[in-house]
């Protein structure tokens, strides 16, 4: 067989014209070891008749030691009569850059195919006509569809898994821009050629999820697009904490707004209570006006327990931190009027309880506690219409895991006081609202005020604790109440003083109080309990006081605006005198002022309004210390 290579040929390869001869094993054994068996079947089949032509591309090496890509092409010129082949002419073209190109463009291809597959966001790639040629392991998991079923679909099969049906999605408009599109999302924008969208979608496997997305066009290297890509992540658990910090936020600007009112309510609420009840002691016990003074003053004391309410939804109410078992809260709770007046409304209702043997200690405030018991039983029973079962139940939890509804909690032992009803339950749309104040489906001044809710809210943050609520339409409605616990052991109730225990014996006492009719019902109890009693009507003029007269004890006022509050007139007194007694009232709730000026000597905080009793105790037990 004779062969004939080119001079070109041979200087392809780096070798001269006398270094290779005109035979066949001079092409056989240059071809790459890996590509040998392949070339050989391609050029059989040509030569036995299979092909018209014979088309390879492999590496032959070169003189250097290294290897070229060759494009090897050829055909039969002429054959016998039997059909065996006589003259074959062929080229070889280098094309090695031609491979090494590719070859980059593969691992390029490749690398951004590894990129997309492993991106943590359910990401998705679709060509010009809509065809999937992306879906990677992140939407594989949250479809749970596989890349191989996807791939090379179109007509917007990708929309099924989300919603159920064919229809165009993120990335379609980001592809072919949709004027109408933003209806179909709850919030959608677009920056530059970058789309971004939040919707709910249902279809899913792991249910109902609020995603959030974002879609771009791809361009290659003219601008021209050749496809599309929509990234899309799992953002449900963060929606419904941006819906609890929104609420929260509310809340406490709601919680200002009341705390201001509330102050302001106390001081007039606090004379009311403070007269009526004076006059109650004053007038003959036959008088009709005996009878008013105590309606005045009940109703009152009503009024002070809204204001209270309206403390803790300020979160400024709970001043009293004791241990407590929630067994005995539930328990008292139950014995009260309150409770008997609602077993008599709602006769069909049974109200049935289970509380945990050993139940673990909680601190906190037995009155906020007691207040939220019942703000919950009254609502659990009146969700019930007709006949149906108020279950209110108490357990030990360890919680290592998030409460439904927050981001994080801190990791250990709960008591647990859950109130279930068989009622009517909570619709999605008012589940979110709840802790709303004044947000009621009741009727208004006859139900309620619409701050119990609030309350429970105010409460269970005051107490550290966490708050889950799971309700369906026609099933009923669970309210959750975490409360982490103490190590430490319960105290005794203290003892009821009697009357003549906290009477004065002609101390002196001066009372500090911006409000004219605060300063003289102080006056009268004072005066009552058998003190000598003076009054100044604010921080600046008490300093100038007890420059002059010493006095052996101060009633001061925490509020005075607009000028010295409690804590800087106390600051100055005690310049004067280091050991001046002092106790602190406000209108408002105990501060860090408060705190602060008990720090410094200040003995008890009572809250206003206050009555004679808490007064009294109060004075007589700084005086003695």
């Amino acid at each position: 067989m004779n062969l004939f290579y080119s001079l070109r040929w041979k200087r392809m390869l780096g070798y001269t014209e006398s270094e290779v001869g005109n035979t066949p094993d001079e092409w056989d054994k240059r071809v790459h070891p890996e590509d040998r068996k392949r070339c050989q079947e391609v050029l059989e089949a040509h030569l036995s008749g299979k092909t018209p032509v014979y088309e390879s591309e492999y590496r032959l090496l070169c003189k250097n030691g290294t290897y070229k890509w060759i494009m090897d092409r050829g055909t039969v010129i002429n054959r016998t009569a039997d059909g065996k082949p006589l003259r074959v002419i062929g080229t070889h073209a280098d094309i090695t850059r031609r491979r090494l190109m590719e070859d980059e463009l593969r691992e390029s291809r490749q690398r951004l195919a590894d990129i997309i597959n492993f991106l943590p966001d359910a990401t998705l790639v679709i060509d010009r006509e809509s065809r999937v040629i992306s879906w990677n392991q992140a939407i594989e998991k949250m479809t749970g569809i596989s890349a191989e079923e996807m791939l090379g679909k179109g007509n917007y099969e990708y929309a099924l898994p989300f919603y159920g049906e064919r229809r165009p999605i993120l990335i379609d408009h980001a592809l072919r821009p949709d004027m109408q599109a933003k209806k179909q999302y709850t919030a959608f924008y677009r920056a530059g050629e970058i789309l971004f969208g939040q919707s709910c979608v249902s279809a899913l496997p792991s249910g109902e999820l609020h995603l959030s997305a974002s879609a771009s066009v791809l361009r290659d290297s003219r601008g021209e697009i050749i496809a599309a890509i929509e990234c899309i992540r799992d953002n449900t658990e963060l929606k419904k904490l941006q819906d609890r910090l929104n609420r929260a936020e509310k809340m406490e600007g709601l919680g200002r707004l009341a705390g201001g009112v509330a102050h302001d309510l106390n001081n007039v609420l606090g004379v009311l209570v403070g007269y009526s009840e004076l006059l109650a002691e004053t007038v003959p016990g036959d008088s009709p006006l005996k009878r008013y003074a105590k309606n005045i003053l009940q109703s009152g004391m009503r009024g002070a327990a809204i204001v209270q309410d309206l403390l803790t939804l300020a979160r400024r109410g709970v001043v009293v931190s004791e241990v407590i078992n929630l067994n005995q809260v539930i328990a008292d709770s139950i014995k009260t009027p309150e409770y008997e007046m609602l077993k008599f409304d709602h006769p069909d209702v049974r109200i049935r309880t289970h509380l945990a043997e050993g139940l673990l200690n909680i601190k906190g405030s037995p009155i906020h506690l007691s207040k939220t018991v019942m703000n919950l039983i009254v609502n659990a029973a009146e969700a019930v219409s007709g006949c149906g079962d108020v279950t209110i139940r108490t357990e030990n939890r360890y919680l290592d895991m998030p409460v439904r509804g927050y981001g994080s909690i801190q990791e250990g032992d709960y008591a647990v006081l859950s109130i279930s009803d068989t009622g009517s339950g909570i619709s999605a749309d008012d589940l979110d609202k709840i802790f709303e104040p004044f947000y009621t489906k009741k009727v208004m001044g006859k139900s309620g005020t619409g701050l119990g809710l609030a309350v429970v809210w105010g409460t269970v943050k005051d107490h550290n604790g966490y708050i889950d609520v799971h309700s369906e339409e026609g099933k009923g409605t669970t309210f959750a109440i975490y409360f982490p616990v103490t190590s430490e052991g319960r105290t005794e109730a203290g003892k009821v003083i009697p009357p003549e225990s906290y009477a004065g014996g002609g101390e002196s006492i001066l009372v500090v109080d911006d409000i004219p009719e605060q300063r003289e019902m102080a006056l009268s109890m004072l005066k009552r309990l058998g003190y000598r009693v003076d009054a100044v009507p604010g921080g600046e003029a008490a300093v100038d006081y007890l420059r002059s007269q010493a006095m052996d004890l101060v009633v001061l006022d925490m509020i005075m605006p607009p000028g010295m509050d409690g804590l800087e007139t106390y600051e100055r007194i005690l310049e004067i005198n280091p050991a001046q007694k002092a106790i602190i009232v406000s209108g408002f709730s105990r501060t860090e002022r408060v705190e602060k000026a008990q720090k410094l000597g200040a003995g008890a905080y009572v809250r206003k309004p206050y009555i004679l009793e808490n007064l009294g105790l109060a004075v007589r037990k700084e005086l003695d210390r």
